[in-house]
């Protein structure tokens, strides 16, 4: 077991129509033996990742590095509608990846070019061979709230009739989207993918009184946090950092019956034409000392995948690590897939009307 709608893609470094525009490395691709990388991935913490992947890695395998940011979802869209994507690697969340590899977007992979392949369990090997796109972290969902107002204990808390009007959650588009509607299914006793998601969506319809957003941007928490429009939600455990930020009376919690969890993953596009530096970026993604340097809070706050690294109490803070990967629940994304219009349809009509 293991185990953003819109962040929007960052107007100044974002690939438009398959051209680069931010660039990683100074040295000219060929004139000095150097080789060429464009990789696709998250706008959250944009400033970190130059600083602790992508950097060192140009400077390390001498890469010329370019790079898009902004939403998986967005990215994937537009590497989708646009064939002749410059793009090389593409760092998707689990859904975005199964849907990248069946649309035939994803080279499939060579593991034997991954000398850090063998630290993944074997279950990520598994769905790295599955869906073309190898797992570099993991992350689940939680509940953060503000301690001064109210404390929570429970996923089924959250229908409680005292927290009228003062939860957010995630909309269905966004990365936990899904383990929501998972979550509500859970609370009616009837596991979504048993009857296509029926009772989750009537348990969210005795929730949405308490529903005071359904928001596609984590950042779009820290004000609410702030001016006191929302006591809780539920989020990623990638931005309890940023939420956490806006008191020291925000606190952060895995219930005890579990969670559910996301992968991000890195895929090689079909169409890539450096597939050689880009096994080389997967392989340095899942490193052992790049693991641990970007599962510190100052870093990404990635939990790790590679099975040799340990981390300390402090790093270990807040991510799907030790006890709460192991009560980390999946999420089936190809049935979720499968029946995603529609939910959203449904979802919408319901929650955001």
């Amino acid at each position: 077991m293991f185990n953003k709608k819109k962040i929007g893609l960052i107007a100044a470094s974002v690939l438009v129509a398959g051209s680069a525009i931010l660039s990683t490395a100074c040295s000219s691709s060929n004139s000095n033996g150097s080789s060429k990388l464009v990789v696709s991935t998250f706008g959250m913490s944009t400033k970190q990742m130059q600083r602790d992947v992508l950097k060192p890695f140009a400077k390390k395998f001498n890469v010329k590095v370019s790079t898009q940011f902004g939403d998986s979802s967005a990215r994937l869209t537009q590497i989708e509608h646009n064939k002749n994507t410059s793009v090389d690697v593409a760092e998707f969340a689990q859904n975005n990846a199964v849907t990248a590899n069946k649309k035939g977007l994803a080279k499939k992979l060579d593991t034997s070019k991954i000398k850090n392949f063998k630290y993944l369990s074997k279950e990520q090997q598994k769905l790295a061979k599955q869906i073309n796109a190898v797992p570099y972290t993991l992350n689940s969902c939680g509940i953060i709230y503000n301690s001064k107002k109210v404390k929570i204990t429970s996923w089924d808390q959250l229908w409680s009739k005292s927290l009228k009007g003062k939860i957010a959650i995630p909309d269905i588009t966004t990365t936990f989207g899904p383990a929501m509607l998972y979550i509500a299914g859970d609370h009616a006793g009837t596991a979504v993918t048993s009857d296509n998601g029926v009772a989750a969506f009537k348990a969210l319809k005795a929730l949405k009184p308490n529903v005071v957003k359904t928001y596609t941007s984590s950042s779009d928490l820290v004000n609410m946090f702030k001016n006191g429009e929302v006591e809780a939600a539920v989020v990623g455990d990638y931005s309890v950092a940023m939420i956490s930020a806006a008191s020291s009376s925000i606190k952060y919690f895995v219930p005890s019956s579990g969670t559910y969890a996301n992968y991000n993953t890195v895929s090689i596009l079909k169409n890539s034409k450096n597939t050689a530096a880009a096994y080389k970026y997967i392989d340095y993604r899942l490193s052992t000392a790049v693991q641990k340097k970007v599962a510190s809070a100052k870093s990404l706050n990635n939990a790790p995948v590679n099975t040799s690294v340990t981390l300390s109490a402090k790093d270990a803070e807040n991510k799907a690590y030790g006890a709460i990967a192991k009560r980390s629940k999946t999420i089936d994304y190809s049935y979720v897939n499968s029946h995603l219009s529609g939910w959203i349809t449904k979802w919408n009509k319901l929650m955001n009307k």
